[in-house]
């Protein structure tokens, strides 16, 4: 790890070409920072990447959210930029290839990005570096995204941390003010950007030219962009000190709502941080609070980021893995069933409004994320990676690291996961948390006639009842799919097949 005065040296009186990624602002930006503080020139670009946006067309994903949000930013910067005398530098094609052909006819004396922790990434990064070694061009990565990355906490053994808790106490006694102390990127307006010659200006690709399609993005109101995001980190400020009571219950605003900005860095994570501790007395006390619980958020995303660092096969197998031999359901019936929790059709009134929410917006709230990854896994049987992997064409705020480790988390297979023999139970699930049924009525609209009692287990109701508030089972709203206590009973079978101990204990459900 460089120090920031070597890396002040490094770029003294050097040409740099900065590539945006999942960091698209232009303050608070590390890269940026040490850029304009030291080098005599500074040149910003982006690349859609197309091995990325073909992966997604391959997919059937042309209406894609997260797409449509990184080209509103793009949009935005290039107009930023263009304000103090400079402009974005677009490309479409190979990121490696673009990026040194770039930095080559620019004839800058470094590239500038910020590390990335995908193992995709690193091959990219890798790749970049070589193509730039060719053409006696520089590229350093520099840690932007995380407060601590993979190497910089260890336990007393030298290992990473594989439990939360100890990792947690051990971020908060690391975490200094330098940590999270703002990368400013505006000394007064002094600003080094340059602006790049006339025939290395290319208009930005319109999405359809990208090969993809509007969305609703818009239409659902999300604030975008890097002004967004500091619009919505004020609101949340505003009501942060009752996070911890309120985060749980889908039908109350309770989350921050910046996972997404967070995701592509239209915020960055260390003004989070800032917002955080604004709100917290003293980091060192006991007791909690609304901002001392989405700081251990913010801190559970730095934990997973490191896990994938050091274990990158938990993107295929299981962090723990004597579970890889868990005999998962398959065949046409496991299909089936995989299709109608996907489209929310389970019968499960709390599923189903939740992956229809997910279907809708890109959206899902973290209760509910728990809540349908757990029936996916223990009620249907199905292998998370499925489901993991439907998470990660649908979420607009869609990251690796967390996406992997939410998931393993709820599959029982993860680093500190729960226990496997603690099963939510759907039901009891959606009357602690959605008491009144509001969240269900407003994406299972035909359930909308029965009462805060009744909406969470339709089929409990007689037949006459249920027809008396126009819900017909099986017409109008689904059967349960599958009975739960038999699925739990099927699914601590089949955990217990994998472990040594033959006896589960008999944890309560959820």
């Amino acid at each position: 790890m460089l120090y920031r005065s070597e890396v002040s040296t490094a770029l003294a009186g050097k040409k740099v070409l900065v590539w945006l990624r999942r960091d698209l602002r232009l303050d608070d930006h590390a890269a940026l920072a040490f850029a304009l503080g030291a080098a005599s020139a500074v040149f910003v670009a982006f690349v859609f990447d197309r091995d990325i946006l073909d992966r997604l067309l391959a997919r059937g994903l042309k209406r894609d959210r997260r797409v449509e949000f990184i080209h509103h930013a793009v949009c935005e910067i290039d107009a930023a930029l263009a304000a103090a005398g400079s402009r974005l530098l677009v490309r479409e094609g190979n990121a490696p290839v673009e990026i040194a052909r770039l930095a080559t006819r620019l004839g800058v004396d470094m590239v500038l990005a910020h590390r990335d922790y995908e193992p995709l990434a690193i091959a990219r990064d890798q790749q970049t570096a070589q193509l730039l070694r060719e053409e006696n061009i520089g590229f350093l990565a520099l840690k932007d995204q995380v407060i601590f990355e993979g190497d910089e906490l260890r336990t007393e053994s030298g290992n990473f941390y594989s439990v939360f808790t100890p990792y947690r106490r051990a971020w908060l006694a690391a975490l200094s003010a330098a940590d999270y102390a703002e990368r400013k990127t505006d000394a007064k307006g002094e600003r080094r950007f340059a602006r790049p010659k006339a025939d290395l200006l290319q208009p930005i690709p319109s999405l359809s030219e990208l090969g993809f399609e509007s969305t609703n993005l818009k239409a659902l109101g999300l604030p975008l962009g890097q002004g967004g995001a500091a619009r919505l980190l004020a609101e949340f400020e505003t009501r942060i000190d009752h996070y911890r009571e309120r985060r749980d219950y889908p039908a109350v605003k309770g989350p921050s709502y910046l996972s997404v900005h967070l995701r592509f860095g239209t915020l960055s994570v260390r003004a989070m941080v800032r917002a955080a501790l604004r709100h917290i007395a003293d980091l060192d006390a006991d007791g909690d609070s609304g901002a001392r619980t989405w700081l251990s958020e913010l801190i559970w995303r730095d934990f997973y980021a490191q896990i994938l660092y050091h274990r990158p096969d938990v993107t295929t197998q299981s962090f723990r893995p004597a579970y890889d031999d868990i005999a998962w359901r398959e065949g046409a019936e496991a299909a089936r069933h995989f299709d109608l929790w996907a489209t929310g059709a389970t019968g499960y009134p709390i599923v189903d409004a939740a992956m229809r929410q997910i279907n809708s917006s890109g959206y899902m709230h973290n209760r509910l994320r728990m809540i349908t990854a757990s029936f996916l896994v223990k009620d249907l049987g199905i292998d998370w990676r499925r489901g993991e992997a439907y998470f990660a064409d649908q979420l607009n705020d869609y990251d690796l690291a967390s996406n992997n480790g939410g998931w393993q988390w709820s599959a029982s297979t993860g680093c500190d996961a729960q226990p496997f023999f603690r099963i939510f139970n759907p039901v009891t699930q959606s009357e602690k948390f959605d008491p009144h049924g509001k969240f269900i009525r407003l994406y299972v609209p035909e359930l909308a006639g029965l009462d805060a009692r009744q909406i969470h287990a339709p089929w409990r109701l007689a037949k006459a009842e249920l027809e008396g508030r126009g819900v017909v089972l099986g017409t109008t709203y689904p059967m349960p799919i599958v009975d739960h206590e038999t699925a739990r009973k099927e699914t601590l079978a089949r955990y217990q097949k994998v472990r040594k101990d033959k006896s589960p204990p008999q944890g309560a459900p959820d």
